[in-house]
Formats: C-alpha cells, sequence, structure tokens
C-alpha cells in the first residue's frame, strides 16, 4: 500500500493522556455497573500489529475491547451511532477513531488503519459493521481488506453479556479471547482482479467470524449456528439496514 498525498498520517499512539483518562475510567465503570470476566488472556499478543475483531451486539462492545490490552487500540467505526444513548455519543470523539460511513465507500478509513498495523499497532474492528441484532451476522468487506493489505494476525474475540448493560443489576460480561488465525493470505494481492479480491476478503470475513463463534454460546451463533432453525431466524435480521436511503452514511 502507498501513501496518498492527500492523506494525513496519524501518529501511532496517540492522545495519550486522554486515552488513559478514558480507559481508566471503561474499565472502573465496568467493574461498578457489570461483573467482567476476562478469558484467553494469554492469547492476546504482547506485541506486534494485531486486528481485534469481535461480534458486535451492543453500543458498549468498543469499550469492552479496551480492557484486552495497554497498548492502545485504534477502532474502525461508523461515522454515526444510532442505537447508542445520546450520552455517550462524544466518547468516541474524544477517544478518536476512523470513521467508516456506513453503506457508502471509506477507502482512506480503511487504509489509516492498515498504516497503523504497518506501525505495529492495534486496530479493533466489528466485521458485522453494526449492532442491530444480538445474533451473528455475514461480516463486511473492510476486515478483509485491512488484513490483505496488512498482513496483521487477527485475534477472534467474543463478547456476550453487555446487552445486559442497564437491563439487569451487574450482569455477568464475558470476554473470550480466541488464538491468533493462520491466515492463507495471497502473496501478492495488488495482482488479484477485483473479483478475485472480493472473493478473498469474503474468505477471510467468513473465516474470522467462525472464530468470533467459537468464542460464544450456541444461542450466539445465528448464520452460523449449527441448527437450521436457528440459521433461519438470523438470516431474517441480517439484512444490512446501513444499505437503506435513510440509513445509508451513518
Amino acid at each position: 500500500m502507498t501513501q496518498r498525498a492527500d492523506r494525513q498520517d496519524f501518529p501511532y499512539p496517540r492522545r495519550r493522556v486522554m486515552r488513559w483518562f478514558l480507559r481508566s475510567l471503561a474499565l472502573l465503570a465496568f467493574k461498578l455497573v457489570g461483573r467482567l470476566e476476562v478469558r484467553g488472556s494469554q492469547n492476546m499478543p504482547a506485541e506486534g500489529p494485531v486486528i481485534l475483531a469481535a461480534n458486535h451486539f451492543h453500543f458498549a462492545d468498543p469499550v469492552a475491547l479496551l480492557s484486552l490490552t495497554r497498548r492502545q487500540v485504534e477502532f474502525v467505526g461508523g461515522f454515526r451511532f444510532p442505537n447508542a444513548p445520546f450520552i455517550v455519543k462524544f466518547i468516541p470523539s474524544l477517544w478518536g477513531y476512523f470513521p467508516v460511513r456506513r453503506g457508502a465507500y471509506s477507502r482512506a478509513s480503511l487504509d489509516y488503519s492498515v498504516a497503523v498495523l504497518r506501525k505495529r499497532g492495534v486496530v479493533g474492528i466489528f466485521p458485522e459493521g453494526g449492532s442491530w441484532a444480538q445474533v451473528l451476522r455475514p461480516p463486511r468487506g473492510g476486515l478483509g481488506y485491512i488484513t490483505m493489505e496488512s498482513g496483521a494476525r487477527i485475534v477472534p474475540v467474543g463478547l456476550t453479556g453487555f446487552e445486559n448493560l442497564f437491563r439487569q443489576w451487574r450482569p455477568k460480561l464475558v470476554i473470550a479471547i480466541g488464538e491468533p488465525l493462520e491466515m492463507d493470505l495471497p502473496e501478492n494481492p495488488q495482482s488479484l482482479s477485483h473479483g478475485e479480491r472480493k472473493e478473498s476478503y469474503e474468505a477471510i470475513g467468513e473465516q474470522v467470524m467462525r472464530a468470533i463463534a467459537a468464542q460464544l454460546p450456541e444461542h450466539y451463533h445465528g448464520v452460523y449456528s449449527q441448527d437450521v432453525e436457528s440459521r433461519k431466524a438470523a438470516q431474517e435480521v441480517s439484512a444490512y439496514p446501513f444499505d437503506r436511503a435513510d440509513m445509508r452514511g451513518m
């Protein structure tokens, strides 16, 4: 990947003081409002470029990923947060993230993420592209693009219980970290045709989503469930809402 002259090179790490404060505040908040359990901590790499790929069922999921490492996590996220309460919508701006306009083309934000990984950083991404359902749905193409361009290791993460925040008294919150995935990536992605690249993105996304499913209880598996009826029910809520005209660009 070559750096375009019209794109800013974000430093990494950045916003050190603000991010230290927000991360500390998030960890304290989880202790107050829930009972947090982290499984598989030994699978989190201590160094090198890492992509944290997790399911997305709740607006608090990005905050959950901050508890996995002391290293700074850069996030790829939606331009707007239609499913989050107004009071928390300012937090992503304070942290700083790479916004993606859902249902549209956001190459710049994906390239910034690749640049962070080339600096041996950590990027958090939710392959499903939104939190409109509480079962696994098919991935979008962004994860495949970032992976192929960077060659970074992917760590699958399963998040459960966060959908019960503020609905139950101190619900159990579980973060399950899987082993880094061994990905069979093309040696020269630039030589692939558009169709071949798309197929590769889809194959990467599917492999990662199945690895995420392995970190979750069966009833969350959605379109990756072994049960036919569960897959059928998940398909009914899997349509990407941000392709609609009234949601595009959020």
